[in-house]
């Protein structure tokens, strides 16, 4: 049993939670709030971000690139043809530049913004930055998240999933920012439609059922948040 220390729509707790499942591994969840800087969280790791996780032996692996190199380094030649992380050089170099694309770029200029500004602040209190959302950042975040899909269609209109022929951890860290978007109604699913057919095929995977069940008091989901056929 691994434990993971998350918060539900925290995109990068969200790409761990897919691979877990894509390795079969149905974590304990223990849900954090990173604005609350909960001083026992901060002893397991000073940064206090999302997410976090602890092997059965105790070893703690904070951050999401950090667990799925972790995984893959201790578990990735048990998957076989379906390991997450392929296993030549240049198939590798591309689901990391991907990775690196999701997790950071697009969590800086996307996913960041619409969570800080349309959910952290809805409970966080004034002393801790609180308050009304900065509509300025949502709209610029709407606004880049476009781009963003343009770019997944061009991958996937080229190849059959984002990094090359299998899914990766590119594809499931890609699908995990876009679901946080379109948790919260943001995702254009008219920009691109070679991206939503992508992002549907990910969505249908046995993986993606615990996020679409994901639900936060006083926040309901977008209405076809849930829905497979959207």
């Amino acid at each position: 049993m691994v434990t993971l220390h998350h918060h539900p729509l925290c995109p990068q707790s969200r790409f761990v939670r897919l691979f877990l499942g894509e390795y079969g591994i149905d974590p304990q969840l223990i849900e954090e709030k990173p604005f609350e800087r909960r001083q026992d969280y901060l002893l397991l790791d000073p940064a206090g971000e999302t997410p976090l996780l602890i092997e059965d032996n105790g070893m703690v692996v904070p951050g999401a690139v950090t667990i799925a190199e972790y995984f893959d380094e201790t578990r990735g030649l048990a998957l076989g043809i379906h390991r997450l992380l392929p296993d030549d050089p240049a198939g590798r170099v591309e689901v990391r530049r991907l990775l690196h694309w999701f997790t950071q770029k697009f969590f800086a200029e996307v996913s960041s913004w619409l969570v800080t500004e349309k959910v952290y602040k809805r409970y966080m209190t004034r002393a801790q930055g609180g308050g009304a959302p900065d509509m300025d950042l949502v709209r610029a975040a709407r606004a880049n998240i476009r781009y963003h899909m343009r770019y997944i269609g061009y991958l996937t209109a080229h190849r059959k999933w984002l990094a090359g022929d299998r899914l990766t951890y590119a594809d499931l860290a890609a699908a995990a920012h876009l679901s946080v978007a379109d948790f919260l109604g943001d995702v254009p699913w008219d920009e691109d439609e070679t991206a939503k057919l992508w992002y549907a095929r990910v969505k249908s995977r046995p993986a993606f059922r615990p996020l679409l069940a994901d639900r936060l008091a006083g926040l309901s989901p977008a209405a076809a948040y849930a829905d497979l056929d959207f």
